[in-house]
């Protein structure tokens, strides 16, 4: 029989006490289960830690490690950045031989491409250190005089046209080889959210951003440096 220690992490007190989103984890856990787990199957436990995911010291993740590799049962997670956005702490738990991880948003995922979304999911999680940082900045710099309307505006603009190509560069290893195999704009969109990879404004895809985001990519593709030579 098929054994899962389902593992769930809120960053916050709030999010703990108002329970969504340990909710929505629970649910994409249970569609999991529910259409994609082996039958018949057997929940051996659930543990959850309401703490970042930047704190490797988490005492309910090391009792759910510890009882997988005790009973060979699998780790099952909603969302690969629950588990962690660390790169390097997702393959550290995929090279234990003790272990085995699902991740339900992604039920089809190998090694391989769980190893691309961690990359991309500690990416994003630099991306909004950076992007925190810029605005803390530009929020100081309002009290100073930066010259006329047209200009201030054209800055702006200039400045958001640029992080939107950053970001879509950004995403462009998940979505630069999806749209290679053919998969449609739904499709890279439902492999976006499954990464844990939020849009810019921090909801989920939808085959309209993800074609802005490919026409972003050839876009900034054709104005490079050499481009058409």
């Amino acid at each position: 029989m098929k054994q899962f220690v389902i593992y769930r992490r809120v960053s916050t007190a709030d999010q703990g006490r108002s329970g969504l989103g340990l909710e929505a984890q629970s649910r994409d856990i249970d569609l999991f289960l529910n259409n994609y787990a082996e039958v018949p199957f057997e929940v051996l436990g659930r543990f959850v830690d309401i703490q970042s995911g930047k704190d490797g010291d988490r005492p309910e993740l090391g009792k759910a490690l510890d009882l997988c590799r005790k009973t060979g049962a699998e780790l099952l997670v909603a969302k690969l950045d629950r588990l962690s956005r660390k790169v390097s702490f997702i393959a550290l738990l995929m090279d234990d031989a003790k272990l085995k991880l699902r991740v339900a948003s992604m039920p089809n995922a190998d090694k391989f491409q769980l190893h691309i979304y961690a990359a991309l999911a500690e990416q994003e999680r630099d991306f909004i250190s950076l992007r925190t940082k810029a605005a803390l900045a530009e929020a100081k710099a309002r009290g100073q005089k930066l010259g006329g309307l047209r200009d201030k505006t054209g800055k702006r603009n200039a400045a958001i046209q640029q992080n939107a190509l950053a970001f879509a560069q950004k995403v462009a290893p998940i979505v630069q080889p999806l749209r290679a195999s053919g998969t449609t704009l739904k499709g890279i969109a439902e492999a976006l959210d499954g990464a844990g990879i939020a849009t810019p404004r921090g909801g989920q895809w939808t085959p309209t951003q993800v074609k802005r985001v490919i026409e972003r990519l050839d876009a900034g593709l054709d104005a490079a440096p050499g481009a058409g030579s």
